[in-house]
Parts: structure tokens; C-alpha cells; sequence
């Protein structure tokens, strides 16, 4: 639901990756923005409505995305095809972070995009701060860059991990990422992003910022 940027690009690639989709906006001009060759269905109407839901082929639906520009639309569109529709795959994108949170903890799983997006510059304008690059505060967990004690330069990513709790998810290093092994070493100049448990998260800093209790690899 919804034919703005975000819906039209979510439709041209659910489209390229094989699958049927409907997408459903309040006003056909909208349906202008979609990818030149859409084969979908293109449903004028409002989007929680069920006369329009079932035009959509609700009733036969794997997902349902509510990506409009109203945040009121949106989570009442993904309930009525959660809760009358059955489908278990649903989002809504909501603006207001907090009510976001709201929705999330009722069960309907939401992106706001406000927070993801300053996360984002925060990430690139600082790059020493070690804000979440991500976070799933309904599972409790963050992406995050971590800084590392200069001691830890030659031990292997799988004692950080033990040490610490998290999961290293991937390391730029010279510019490129590197999915790192077991055996992988850390090296100077490594930036560890890692998928961090949000409670241990102060944890993981304090680790990290003192020398690890066993010896550098030799090399």
C-alpha cells in the first residue's frame, strides 16, 4: 500500500525477484513512478479498505507492506490484514519513532525511518562514535562498530566474541568488506561491526577497551 518512492521501488523488486505483486495507492497518478514494464496490479483505492485489500488479492497474500505517507493508514491497513486477512508477513512504515515502539510491542512489526536515517549520518560524520548502526529494539539487538583496544591488533575474531558476547558480522579493512572467519585476525586499522545484545552493550565497550587476557597470535 502506497505508490510513493519507497512503494514503487518495493514493488519493482519483489516484481524482478519473481514474485506477483499488487500495489494499491488513492491516486492512479502515483502509479506513474513504478519501473517502466510493472506486470503487477495497479489498485486505485484506499488501502485498509476491504473491498480494495480483496481487488488486491489480500485473500491469497504472502506479505503485505504499508509504506504510505500517513502513519494512522498505515498500521490500520496492516491490522486489518494481519487480524481479518490472517497474513503473518506485514509492516507498516511509521514516521514518529515513538509510535513506532508503540505498534511494535502490539505485535505489528514497523520501520521508522527517522532514526535508522540519523543513525546513518551519525555513523558516517562520526565515525569514531559507536552508535548503533542498526537496532531491533523488539529483539534487543544493534548493529554496531566497535572500538577496540590497540592490544587486541593479532588476536583471532572468535576470542573477541567470546570475550564480549557479541557476533562479528563483517570488518572493513583497506576500504573493503571482509567476512571474517573464525581464524580471521584483527588487524590495525580494522573497523569490527558486530551485532551486539543492546543490554551487554556497555559491557562489550569496557572489554574492548582493555587488553585481552591471553596472548597475541604469533604471526
Amino acid at each position: 500500500m502506497g505508490c510513493g518512492r519507497t512503494g514503487a521501488t518495493l514493488a519493482g523488486q519483489f516484481e524482478s525477484r519473481g514474485h506477483t505483486v499488487a500495489i494499491i495507492d488513492l491516486v492512479a497518478d502515483a502509479f506513474r513512478r513504478l519501473p517502466s514494464g510493472f506486470q503487477g496490479l495497479r489498485i486505485t483505492g484506499v488501502g485498509f479498505d476491504r473491498e480494495t485489500l480483496q481487488a488486491a488479492g489480500v485473500e491469497n497474500a504472502f506479505a503485505f507492506a504499508a509504506v504510505s505517507d500517513g502513519d494512522n493508514s498505515n498500521i490500520l491497513a496492516a491490522r486489518v490484514v494481519r487480524e481479518t486477512y490472517g497474513v503473518e508477513n506485514v509492516v507498516a512504515r511509521i514516521a514518529d519513532p515513538g509510535r513506532a515502539e508503540v505498534y511494535r510491542r502490539l505485535g505489528i512489526p514497523t520501520v521508522a525511518p527517522v532514526p535508522w536515517t540519523s543513525q546513518q549520518i551519525l555513523a558516517r560524520l562520526l565515525p569514531g562514535d559507536l552508535g548503533a548502526e542498526y537496532e531491533d529494539t523488539a529483539t534487543g539487538v544493534a548493529m554496531r562498530r566497535v572500538k577496540f583496544n590497540d592490544a587486541w591488533i593479532g588476536h583471532p575474531v572468535a576470542e573477541l566474541e567470546v570475550a564480549t558476547g557479541v557476533r562479528v558480522a563483517y570488518l572493513v579493512r583497506f576500504g573493503a568488506a571482509l567476512l571474517p572467519s573464525q581464524d580471521t585476525l584483527v588487524q590495525d586499522g580494522d573497523d569490527v561491526h558486530a551485532v551486539v545484545p543492546m543490554d551487554l552493550a556497555g559491557n562489550v565497550e569496557r572489554v574492548l577497551s582493555k587488553s585481552p587476557k591471553t596472548p597475541r597470535t604469533a604471526s
